[in-house]
C-alpha cells in the first residue's frame, strides 16, 4: 500500500458513512426526519442552546404538516426527542464533510494525493455533497402538504450514500492490490461476483421501499406471508409502489440472493481460486446468511428499531462484502 495515512483516512470516512446509514436507519424509524424544518449547511450545526432557542425550533415545526397532521398532541419535550437523531443525522453528515475535506486539501498540498487518486477522491466528495442536497431536497418534499416522503426519493438518498460508500472502498480495495499479482482464475466467477453485487443492490432499493411504505409492518409471519407464499392479488399490483408487492419482492428477492452467494461460494471453492478470493466468498455467505436471519426477525417482531437498525446495517456491510468479493475477481487497475 503507497501510503497508509491516506488509507487511514479513508476507512474513518467509510466507517464514518456506515454510521451515517444506521442514523440515518433510526431518523426514519423513529419518525424524526421532518422535525428540524430548515437547512442551514454551514450554520445550523449548534443546536437550540436555551429554553428561548428551543421554543422558537417548536414553533416553525408547529406549522409543519405533521405536526398539524400526527404529531400534534407532541409537547416540547416530546419533541426533543424526535429533533435530537435528526440533528445528530445532519450533524455527523456536517463530520463527514470535514473528515474527508480537511485531511484531503492537507495531502494534496504535500503532493501525495497525485493523478488518479487525486481526481477519485475529490468526486468521492463532490458525490457526497449531492448526497447532503438530495436529503434536504428528500426531507423538504415533506415539508408542504403531505407529511411524508416519497420512498423513490428515501431509495435515492439511501442508494447514493451506498454508493459514496462503495465508492470509497473500491479505492481503498485498489490501495491494497498495489504491488500485488493481479486477480486470475474464472472469467465466469467474475462475472456471477457482479450479478451477486447487482442483486444486494436491487435488495437495497427495496429495503428503502419497504422502509418509505411501511410495508414492513403488513406482515408478521415467515415464511409465508400470513398463510399465504404468494399474496392473493398480487399479480395486479404495482411492483414499484403498492406495499404488498414490494414486501413480495423484498423477501423473494432475499432468497435470490442468499442462493446467489451459496452458488458463488460453492463455485469458489470448488473452482481454481487464490486463497483471498475463497476467504471472502466464505464470508459473503456468512453475511448473507446473518443478514437474512435479521430480515426475518425484523418482520417477525413487527418491526423493533434495534433490530431493523441493525438490518440496514447488515445491507450496507453485505453490499461491501460483495463488492471485495466482486474486486478480488476483477482485475485490479494500477
Amino acid at each position: 500500500m503507497r501510503d497508509r495515512s491516506i488509507a487511514i483516512w479513508l476507512v474513518s470516512v467509510f466507517l464514518l458513512i456506515f454510521a451515517m446509514v444506521l442514523i440515518g436507519g433510526t431518523t426514519r424509524l423513529t419518525g424524526s426526519g421532518l422535525s428540524m424544518v430548515e437547512w442551514h449547511p454551514l450554520m445550523g450545526a449548534l443546536p437550540p442552546m436555551d429554553q428561548g432557542a428551543w421554543e422558537a425550533v417548536f414553533a416553525k415545526y408547529q406549522e409543519s404538516p405533521q405536526y398539524n397532521l400526527v404529531n400534534h398532541w407532541m409537547t416540547l419535550e416530546d419533541f426533543k426527542s424526535i429533533f435530537f437523531w435528526e440533528y445528530f443525522h445532519r450533524l455527523l453528515g456536517r463530520l463527514i464533510g470535514v473528515v474527508f475535506f480537511v485531511p484531503w486539501i492537507y495531502f494534496f498540498v504535500r503532493k501525495r494525493l497525485r493523478g488518479q487518486l487525486a481526481k477519485r477522491t475529490a468526486w468521492a466528495f463532490v458525490f457526497g455533497g449531492a448526497q447532503g442536497l438530495l436529503g434536504w431536497i428528500m426531507v423538504k418534499s415533506g415539508l408542504v402538504d403531505e407529511p411524508a416522503v416519497s420512498h423513490y426519493r428515501l431509495a435515492a438518498h439511501l442508494m447514493l450514500a451506498l454508493f459514496v460508500a462503495c465508492w470509497i472502498l473500491w479505492i481503498l480495495l485498489d490501495l491494497r492490490a498495489q504491488g500485488r499479482e493481479e486477480a486470475g482464475g474464472s472469467e465466469r466467477l467474475r462475472r456471477w461476483s457482479w450479478v451477486v453485487v447487482g442483486l444486494v443492490a436491487l435488495q437495497c432499493i427495496y429495503g428503502a421501499f419497504m422502509a418509505g411504505t411501511r410495508a414492513g409492518f403488513l406482515y408478521d409471519t415467515f415464511p409465508s406471508m400470513n398463510g399465504e407464499l404468494v399474496p392473493t392479488g398480487i399479480a395486479g399490483m404495482n411492483p414499484f409502489s403498492d406495499p404488498v408487492s414490494i414486501h413480495f419482492l423484498h423477501r423473494i428477492l432475499a432468497w435470490l440472493t442468499a442462493a446467489a452467494v451459496l452458488v458463488s461460494a460453492w463455485r469458489t471453492r470448488t473452482g481454481e481460486s487464490t486463497r483471498g478470493q475463497s476467504v471472502v466468498a466464505l464470508v459473503l455467505a456468512s453475511v448473507v446468511a446473518l443478514q437474512f436471519l435479521l430480515g426475518v426477525l425484523t418482520v417477525m417482531l413487527n418491526m423493533p428499531i434495534p433490530i431493523a437498525v441493525a438490518h440496514q446495517g447488515g445491507g450496507v456491510l453485505l453490499l461491501s462484502i460483495a463488492l471485495a468479493n466482486a474486486h478480488a475477481w476483477t482485475r485490479t487497475r494500477r
